[in-house]
């Protein structure tokens, strides 16, 4: 292939490109995808490509991180309502991690009304956050929206209706969606789909199945909407629900009371979860195999380093130990499911910083963990706009997490694995089904098309399971149990000079964990180690790729002006920027 230099390459959004650069580009053909967009936050991708494949990637974060040291010295009570704005998609998870976090360092066990409200808050946010990344973040990378003008509605519905029994599957209703598209498209006004790559010869859907999946896109935001008020009914709001509490929760629960969660409220909960699991029964999964069928390809294609870890997350005790995770935890290296995953050792966690735009105060090349971190911003990269980075250096403000020393994938695959490694039964049944049906083997499970199939099976199964904490609430609630806070060590004069703790979630997108040391009642120092950071991470002091950079490595780029293919894999982890950095002024 003839040396290529492409400075700047839209996605999805128009944007101006910054100039040509004035230094030597790298040789052969290289992409800069700047910004990635449909993600949550800003990415920046680049990539050399050598014989129409990927052969190496570098991922850089370009906003700062910062919200750590805006915890340093104030209440530790209060920290969840700051390290909750860390993000504003994953909404409540840095909250939960946060609680955990105090509540661990200070050794309190909250009532099991908090933990039943707390899983039901969290599986509501993973079955909405699954289903949006599904249609409105990755849809448009295996769908062509123009194409679906082409489909004929009376096969569509015949297509629909073989895969579904969902009741809005009849010709006329296709007719009004391609009819809705055409009117559209024809206003010249297409907004974030107006740099799609439509027509981009790496589709393989037909028209028929684009039509059913532009359909489906669009009433997923309609079902969402009124999906995510079970944040509203417990959590006060959404995003950012505000009934935590260090000890368990605000919430207070009364029986008949208008101004309490009562019985009525319970009832609307389970309302609201029965339509979620129609609506991921009968449009999720069909449209994830119906997609799946056409791609098979992508099960060979973006596997990482083959190291996953996961937290475990939904404890079944109110002082949460790793045993009692519905969800459970672990590690696996080497892609092997073959045997139990390894036990976690917290302590193992380190971040680098040696490729990432921080200083540590015991030199770069050192890792440290969570409870030594430090935050402290270096800024040594070019100024923007700039044309490429020098990825032979630092690049990214994202730090590089290793575990003893790996990169390891975390997210929906990740808690999959580990859990069908662990023998969890009904994880183990949902994806040998899965398996079964589309006529593949554990292989295809690390793969691009297996993060998304994992992200679906995850979703079936926490939307079942929500049916059981919503029941176990009612019948507390029935029972006489109404507490909903443990005050028992509320007080600062009940606390030690010196605790420090760890408190962990499994956010949509991977394992989150936020360390705390607490002195003289108030916060001494605070690490977050987020799943971006460790999908998203540089490559760190020894060398090692993250993630993302491994995973992109042989991906086939069919047009390198269009790189359609490299969004695929990155938008498969459902990258959060927002939630690893955040926005600094240097003037």
């Amino acid at each position: 292939m003839p040396d290529v230099f492409l400075p700047y390459v839209s996605t999805d959004q128009g944007s101006t490109p910054p100039p040509e650069p004035t230094p030597t580009p790298p040789p052969g053909a290289y992409i800069v995808i700047d910004p990635l967009t449909r993600i949550e936050g800003h990415l920046r991708i680049e990539a050399a490509i050598e014989n129409g494949e990927v052969s190496q990637a570098w991922s850089a974060s370009t906003m700062f991180r910062g919200i750590e040291p805006i915890l340093h010295g104030r209440d530790p009570r209060e920290a969840w309502v700051f390290a909750q704005r860390v993000c504003g998609v994953c909404t409540t998870v840095h909250a939960i991690a946060s609680v955990r976090a105090v509540e661990n360092a200070l050794g309190i066990t909250i009532p099991d009304n908090a933990r039943l409200v707390r899983n039901v808050i969290e599986a509501a946010q993973f079955v909405q956050d699954h289903v949006i990344h599904f249609y409105h973040l990755h849809a448009l990378d295996w769908v062509d929206m123009v194409d679906a003008l082409n489909a004929d509605p009376a096969a569509t519905s015949d297509l629909a209706r073989s895969i579904s029994s969902w009741p809005n599957s009849s010709p006329e209703y296709f007719a009004s969606v391609r009819e809705r598209l055409q009117g559209f498209i024809d206003s010249g006004q297409l907004g974030l789909f107006a740099n799609g790559y439509w027509g981009h010869p790496a589709y393989q859907l037909p028209s028929e199945a684009n039509l059913l999946a532009v359909a489906h896109y669009l009433e997923a935001l309609d079902w969402q909407r009124q999906f995510i008020k079970i944040h509203a009914i417990l959590g006060g709001k959404n995003p950012h629900p505000q009934t935590y509490l260090v000890g368990g929760t605000a919430l207070p629960i009364h029986p008949t009371s208008p101004t309490a969660l009562n019985l009525a409220r319970v009832d609307l909960l389970n309302n609201l979860v029965s339509q979620a699991r129609d609506f991921v029964s009968q449009v999720y999964l069909p449209d994830l195999k119906l997609v799946a069928s056409y791609y098979p390809q992508w099960t060979s294609l973006g596997q990482g380093p083959g190291n996953y870890l996961a937290y475990g997350d939904f404890p079944d005790d109110n002082n949460p130990a790793p045993n009692s995770y519905w969800l459970p935890q672990g590690v696996i290296t080497g892609d092997d499911l073959a045997l139990p995953p390894a036990q976690l050792d917290q302590g193992e966690i380190a971040e680098y910083v040696a490729r990432s735009w921080y200083a540590y105060s015991g030199g770069d090349q050192n890792g440290l963990h969570p409870y030594q971190g430090e935050t402290n911003p270096q800024y040594t990269g070019p100024q923007p706009p700039y044309s490429y980075l020098d990825t032979g250096y630092k690049y990214s403000w994202l730090k590089a997490p290793r575990y003893m020393g790996m990169a390891m994938e975390v997210g929906p695959l990740a808690r999959m694995l580990v859990a069908y490694a662990a023998g969890h039964p009904q994880v183990r049944q949902a994806v040998d089904s899965l398996l079964s049906e589309l006529g593949l083997g554990s292989a295809a499970l690390f793969s691009t098309l297996g993060r998304i199939a994992a992200r679906g099976v995850e979703t079936s199964l926490i939307v079942e399971k929500m049916g059981d904490w919503v029941n176990a609430l009612k019948s507390n609630i029935q029972a006489g149990d109404l507490t909903t806070h443990n005050a028992e060590r509320w007080d600062p004069a009940t606390w030690p000079a010196h605790a420090q703790g760890w408190g962990t979630t499994e956010a949509p997108r991977g394992g989150l964990g936020h360390w705390i040391q607490i002195a003289n009642g108030k916060i001494e120092s605070y690490q977050a180690v987020v799943p971006t950071t460790w999908n998203g991470s540089p490559r760190d002091a020894q060398g090692i790729p993250g993630v993302w950079e491994q995973a992109l490595q042989g991906t086939p780029v069919a047009d390198p002006q269009r790189p359609l293919e490299i969004l695929r894999t990155v938008h498969s982890f459902d990258p959060c920027m927002a939630c690893s950095v955040h926005i600094i002024d240097v003037t």
